[in-house]
């Protein structure tokens, strides 16, 4: 009888061939305010194992050899009137280039912020940005302001004058709902002390976001103002989204989004970034808040759910692998792969490589849900030797701490995966 739990192509010489005597450095970061450094992440250096950096077969192209043609074929499609979505999303899957601004916007369009008619661009920012500031004028008032606004409505319509003209109103005239001390369900006053318990967790999950880089951590004054733009995102979507509210890990997936925003050379843009980064994290985030949220664990959509289709997918393309990680060593995908889901890979690789892996995830047409376990997937085979040379012990330290390796290989990977599903 065959043996079918490891696939031809499993064996073939890409597995095997040594590592090129260089590997390239990552590109260079967009426009950065302050140099990003990977001082936590100094372990994961350049420099890639012969299992991790296996070169291709004859005749096939790395997405890194493809910057030249990917990025004069990005402008070619973004400078057409009517975007060509399905041409974008193929060059977006081989990796984005980081010439100025052409993420920030390719990013925009993947995530339908941008229409595909460049005539309705200006219209549709202004739109959404005045509802962005709607929302924060209406939701990140303390309710002592909504109070006085109310209490100066009543003042007006009645003509009235309060004592010294300041609009206040005696004890007794303070609505029952509007008195600090109300527990009534619509009072603001009782809801205001029902977020703060959530605004003190953004206010700390921010301040602990990628403590590496000057962009997101520090006193300076830049800083200080990027952290408080992803508080107030957070805030207003866990206001918006009663469901769902907030739950850690969410700062780490608008991270990458602000940041590409934020450093557009197009002053437009980084003045607007806080609200053009809401909607693209309210678009991405609806795709994935199952992910988030906890009632729908051991549902169809939940995350347990999620990570035994990745193991499933293991299964298919590498099933002695599979076989030793669940059934010979018992390492539990959900030690591993509950934050790689989740997260969307951010916390596994430096930030350079995370905008890369995105480009991939973003490109794809039904949601990054698909592309992302293929990744997952293809971050095992890569280090299948290890593994199946491991114990438990040894393999989920591996997993949950994932070696440095070439990420342009790694998605290479990812998409032959895809390809031998379809066969």
């Amino acid at each position: 009888m065959v043996n079918k739990r490891v696939p031809d192509w499993l064996n073939s010489s890409m597995w095997q061939s040594p590592p090129p005597a260089t590997t390239a450095p990552p590109p260079p970061l967009i426009r950065p305010p302050s140099p990003p450094s990977y001082e936590d992440r100094s372990s994961k250096s350049n420099s890639v194992s012969s299992e991790n950096e296996a070169s291709e077969p004859a005749g096939s192209v790395r997405p890194e050899e493809k910057t030249g043609p990917v990025q004069k074929n990005g402008r070619c499609v973004l400078s057409k009137k009517i975007i060509n979505m399905g041409e974008l999303q193929r060059l977006a899957s081989l990796g984005i280039p980081d010439a100025p601004g052409i993420r920030s916007t390719v990013w925009k369009l993947l995530l339908a912020y941008l229409p595909r008619d460049k005539a309705l661009w200006s219209s549709e920012l202004v739109k959404k940005r005045s509802q962005y500031k709607n929302f924060k004028d209406d939701l990140l008032k303390n309710p002592s302001e909504v109070t006085r606004e109310m209490e100066e409505s009543t003042s007006s319509q009645n003509g009235d004058q309060t004592r010294e003209g300041k609009g206040l109103l005696s004890r007794s005239e303070i609505p029952v709902d509007e008195h600090p001390l109300s527990l009534g369900k619509t009072s603001v006053w009782n809801q205001f002390f029902q977020d703060t318990e959530i605004i003190e967790q953004i206010d700390r999950d921010v301040k602990r976001t990628h403590p590496d880089m000057h962009f997101f951590s520090g006193d300076s004054a830049s800083a200080k103002a990027n952290q408080d733009a992803l508080k107030n995102i957070l805030i207003i979507y866990a206001k918006l989204n009663p469901g769902i509210r907030y739950v850690q890990g969410m700062n780490e997936i608008l991270a990458p989004l602000y940041y590409v925003f934020k450093n557009d050379p197009n002053e437009d843009f980084v003045v607007n970034a806080e609200a053009d980064t809401f909607f693209c994290f309210v678009e991405l985030l609806s795709g994935i808040r199952d992910n988030f949220c906890k009632q729908l664990d051991n549902s169809v959509v939940g995350i347990r759910s999620t990570i035994s289709r990745m193991s499933q997918l293991l299964k298919e393309h590498d099933e002695e692998l599979w076989r030793h990680l669940e059934l010979t060593t018992k390492v539990n995908p959900q030690f591993y792969a509950f934050r790689w889901i989740t997260l969307l890979l951010t916390q596994e690789f430096n930030f350079a490589d995370i905008l890369h892996i995105w480009d991939t995830l973003l490109s794809d047409p039904e949601g990054p849900q698909e592309t992302l376990l293929r990744v997952c997937c293809a971050m095992l085979i890569l280090v299948r030797r290890r593994l199946l040379a491991g114990d438990f012990t040894a393999n989920l330290k591996l997993l949950q701490s994932y070696p440095s390796t070439n990420i342009g290989h790694l998605l290479y990977v990812a998409n032959k995966l895809r390809s031998h599903s379809h066969s």
